[in-house]
């Protein structure tokens, strides 16, 4: 018996793609953008209260666009709210804050 068939439930249907146990899927995504997002998030957990990163668009190594979707992703996944703005120049990142209940906001 192949790996295919033992990995199958209701073998009276012919299989067309190949099966593989759930142990060895691989687990997380690792993005063409990994690298630059890892470092992105670092800086911004590194940051004050009230400060943004300034990040060169000519330093990104693809658009604004990708980068900050990418950047939103692996935000969400490690909980924190970001906020962005851009210029022609700049992409600037930021944690957003939860307003203090007292700050009259």
């Amino acid at each position: 018996m192949g790996d295919q068939e033992e990995h199958i439930q209701g073998k009276n249907r012919p299989v067309r793609f190949e099966s593989i146990l759930q142990d060895e899927v691989p687990k997380g995504r690792e993005g063409k953008h990994s690298k630059i997002i890892q470092q992105l998030l670092s800086d911004i957990e590194q940051l004050s209260a009230g400060s943004a990163l300034k990040i060169p668009l000519s330093e990104l190594p693809d658009s604004k666009e990708n980068i900050r979707s990418a950047l939103s992703r692996a935000g969400r996944q490690r909980k924190l709210k970001l906020a962005t703005s851009s210029n022609k120049d700049y992409l600037f990142v930021w944690q957003n804050q939860p307003r203090d209940a007292n700050d009259g906001g």
